[in-house]
């Protein structure tokens, strides 16, 4: 098939099947196949890996979740003319797992096509070719790859890289605000936590801005606006984080009701030239990249010269913390889960009304043990326990609402399991505020590549379970008559 023929055919949706939204679907990729001279379904010599949804339905086990599917490469999800690509792509990452989490996830409509990448520890890159770029060589060729060649989309960039740069950000940023503040406590003292927690509230919005929440490149806006003096910014900024505290209207733009303590202080410092240069650089990172399991660690130690020294002495790395969540968290809560799944097939296979019920009730059950079940770190420095212990738990609910879906169980609405599970204690306050930070990014990073909608009303929920205090000793009042009487 020419490209000519391609685009003719499908620029107003296709001439066969189109009105049917599957058998459009798979014309349109059969067509596209041709075009591209790569191999169409179940023509490839391991026919079961590469194959449509249509009558076995074997994809996800018992149920298929993909419009094409190749194993260890690709799922494709085509959509009609004029639906919303966004909610085909959420529908893809919430089946990534029931599909072995292919590299590259791609949606259509037919008009677009665009490629996402999901390769582990690297960002997620977007291409985009409209249907009639597909006249050009080196959009087909870009096509072709994702049949051809999937792994050279893979970014050089890795998550830790772009962690590692926007740690060295802010600590420059840390550095300037610093050196122009007073050098005598204790009003040095309090300066330094004015910084530490304005550049904590700055890195969540960047994260913010990145994934959605703040519309429109907003803080990025302000902070490369040439036109504000330092003040104007200033005043902007301290602006912007009142209003994310409470939700409402900032310039044009309604802002959800953030919560989660996080802007319950809001006390911008003067910020001079240099400082807005570091910050325009720092937005135009990708926040939605960055590691959070070693974030905290590495944002601390940028914001307090008396730690970079440290190297490593409050940071335990994610293997280590793995050798910990595998036999404490996960391999329990699935042995619990398999027991209960089999209960499961028991019940169904039963097919009666009666025992339909018990089978909800037993997988009602084993969700409501999730959402009660709790992870304590009695020391948990900047949270990378607590991020990855949430992510362990979320990963596992996801497991196993995949896994009943294929049994025959709805879909719950949302999962019950996040920030709440998680319980820790810090003497440090500003090591407790990272806490909390690193905890509601991994949850909403989670979220985002999993297909689930980030909540709102609050959009952080409260982490008072995360607390500024010591872990061994609990000083309370002596009343004095008590004193009194042991005289």
């Amino acid at each position: 098939m020419t490209p000519f023929d391609f685009i003719q055919t499908w620029r107003k949706g296709g001439t066969r099947d189109a009105e049917n939204e599957r058998q459009g679907a798979q014309a349109y990729f059969i067509d596209l196949c041709a075009l591209l001279d790569v191999p169409k379904p179940g023509t490839t010599e391991h026919e079961d890996s590469y194959i449509f949804e249509k009558l076995t339905l074997a994809l996800g086990q018992e149920r298929g979740f993909a419009d094409v599917f190749w194993r260890n490469r690709f799922a494709w999800e085509n959509k009609a003319p004029g639906k919303n690509l966004d909610t085909a792509l959420k529908q893809l990452l919430g089946y990534s797992l029931a599909l072995d989490n292919p590299p590259i996830l791609v949606v259509c409509d037919r008009h677009t096509i665009r490629i996402h990448t999901q390769f582990n520890g690297h960002p997620s890159v977007t291409h985009r070719i409209e249907i009639d770029e597909l006249f050009e060589p080196e959009k087909r060729e870009l096509l072709r790859r994702v049949w051809r060649d999937p792994e050279s989309f893979r970014p050089k960039e890795t998550n830790r890289d772009i962690t590692e740069k926007a740690a060295k950000s802010f600590a420059t940023l840390a550095d300037g605000l610093r050196k122009r503040g007073p050098q005598e406590s204790p009003l040095s003292e309090q300066y330094a936590e004015q910084i530490a927690h304005f550049l904590t509230q700055t890195l969540f919005c960047f994260f913010a801005e990145d994934v959605g929440l703040l519309p429109g490149r907003m803080f990025e806006k302000i902070v490369s606006n040439r036109h504000f003096n330092s003040q104007q910014l200033t005043d902007t900024l301290q602006k912007l984080l009142e209003t994310m505290r409470d939700g409402g209207v900032f310039g044009a733009d309604v802002l959800p009701w953030f919560n989660g303590g996080l802007f319950k202080r809001v006390n911008v410092p003067k910020l001079e030239i240099t400082d807005i240069t570091e910050l325009r650089n720092a937005a135009r990172l990708n926040w939605t990249a960055i590691d959070v399991s070693i974030f905290g660690t590495l944002f601390e130690r940028g914001l307090d010269p008396a730690k970079r020294s440290q190297l490593g002495a409050h940071y335990t790395d994610p293997a280590t913390i793995e050798r910990i969540i595998e036999p404490v968290v996960r391999r329990p809560l699935l042995q619990n889960w398999e027991r209960s799944a089999q209960e499961i097939r028991r019940l169904l296979a039963k097919n009666t009304k009666k025992t339909s019920k018990e089978a909800r009730d037993v997988y009602a059950t084993f969700l409501q043990s999730l959402a009660d079940f709790k992870i304590l770190d009695p020391a948990c420095g900047s949270g990378n326990f607590l991020f990855l212990g949430l992510k362990a738990l979320k990963d596992l609910e996801h497991q196993v609402v995949t896994e009943a879906e294929t049994l025959g169980l709805d879909r719950p609405v949302d999962l019950v399991t996040g920030p709440s599970n998680m319980l820790g204690i810090e003497l440090n306050e500003y090591a407790a505020e990272l806490a909390r930070v690193t905890v509601w990014i991994g949850e909403l990073q989670w979220r985002m590549e999993h297909g689930y909608p980030f909540k709102d009303n609050p959009v952080l929920e409260p982490l008072d379970f995360i607390e500024h205090r010591d872990a061994l000793l609990v000083r309370h009042p002596v009343h004095p008559e008590l004193v009194e009487g042991q005289k």
